[in-house]
């Protein structure tokens, strides 16, 4: 989903790209990862790759951190030793969602899933194998055009039912992929070193963001909120995830996360 979004951003500003998927890279395999960018000869190299179930990474916490911790640090490491800087895509998971103001880039971490254990690790990864080479960009709530999304499936699930429950407790910036990847490409250009948070502008609850999205597709189906722990789901999610940023100008702020619902929906998307 990112990683389209990244392909199309850099070629609209006028780079020349090559977007591997899973089938041709696997960026848990070192070798693999070696032979791929010294061929490739990149300036820049966006790791939009990772694993992303994080139900299933309780269960599989060492397979999801060979992705998201290991598989990170092998990009960075070969990405520097041919003189490239790495954008490494992080999350909001790295926090344990105690907070009741923006996280900045210096907030402690406390990750509460092995997910979010699985992306810190990346972190680490990717700041010991290219210190003075990396950019490392924490963002949240990720919708896009290119795969499921919360969008889609709450439009596709409105349209089906009368009536949906969405929790109330669970607030965050959701972020539109196209708006993200545009920044992506201008962080590759600019190249502040570090941790940078890059986020749709605003915050809601997913209750008011599946609110939005039955509005704006004019849907009759009637949104109630619902309690997370009413969802006896796997893995813990951080109650409050909203990201700010202490970095300034060299740090892109997208668009309202209302704007980005409405590109996403003026693509056109057909349900998933």
């Amino acid at each position: 989903m990112l990683g389209q979004d990244v392909r199309s951003a850099a070629q609209d500003a006028g780079h020349e790209s090559i977007a591997l998927a899973r089938a041709e890279l696997d960026i848990a395999d070192p070798t693999a990862v070696r032979a791929a960018l010294a061929d490739a000869r990149p300036d820049a190299v966006v790791n939009c790759a990772a694993w992303t179930n994080v139900d299933r990474a309780e269960t599989e916490e060492t397979a999801a951190t060979r992705v998201n911790g290991a598989g990170a640090g092998y990009v960075a490491r070969a990405a520097a030793e041919l003189g490239a800087w790495t954008l490494q895509v992080s999350s909001d998971y790295v926090f344990d969602g105690q907070a009741r103001e923006p996280y900045l880039e210096s907030s402690p971490t406390a990750p509460l899933s092995a997910y979010g254990r699985s992306k810190l690790a990346g972190e680490v990864a990717v700041a010991a194998a290219a210190p003075a080479a990396h950019t490392i960009v924490r963002t949240s709530w990720l919708f896009g055009v290119a795969g499921p999304c919360f969008p889609a499936t709450i439009r596709r699930l409105a349209a089906e039912r009368e009536e949906l429950t969405v929790v109330d407790d669970q607030v965050g910036c959701p972020t539109f992929t196209g708006h993200l990847a545009r920044a992506l490409v201008e962080l590759a250009e600019t190249r502040p070193a570090g941790i940078v948070h890059v986020a749709g502008g605003g915050q809601c609850s997913w209750f008011q963001f599946a609110q939005a999205i039955v509005s704006a597709c004019e849907l009759s189906c009637h949104v109630q909120p619902g309690r997370t722990e009413d969802l006896a789901r796997p893995a813990p999610r951080p109650a409050y995830s909203v990201l700010g940023t202490e970095r300034g100008a060299e740090v892109p702020r997208l668009p309202d996360w209302r704007d980005g619902l409405s590109d996403y929906l003026a693509v056109g998307v057909t349900s998933v």
